[in-house]
């Protein structure tokens, strides 16, 4: 199953380096109540395709949270992460799936 997963597929500089935007997913996962295996696969979603762009980092992160969700087993729906990280539903619709396939994962096919 896939929530048994890690990812790491990033350096340990990027986590360092966005120390400020994990912190960031953690309060996001915190409103959202995610189980820890769901908070542990949105930082690795995020931190695995972290944008370069700064006012990316917001739709990637709530992206991952709701990816991560996914993934785990502890699913949350797109409007309350969108909501708990304070973008769009679309920033979220339009950026989970690419973010699963970067790190070699299948959406699920409902």
């Amino acid at each position: 199953s896939l929530h048994h997963l890690t990812l790491g597929m990033y350096r340990a500089g990027d986590a360092f380096e966005n120390a400020e935007w994990v912190a960031k997913l953690d309060r996001v996962a915190d409103r959202l109540d995610l189980d820890a295996a769901a908070r542990s696969s949105a930082e690795d979603l995020f931190l695995s395709g972290v944008p370069e762009e700064e006012r990316s980092k917001r739709a990637a992160l709530a992206a991952a949270v709701y990816a991560g969700s996914l993934v785990a087993g502890d699913q949350r729906s797109q409007t309350a992460v969108a909501e708990a990280a304070d973008v769009s539903r679309q920033a979220v619709q339009g950026r989970w799936k690419d973010l699963l396939a970067d790190a070699g994962l299948e959406p699920p096919s409902w």
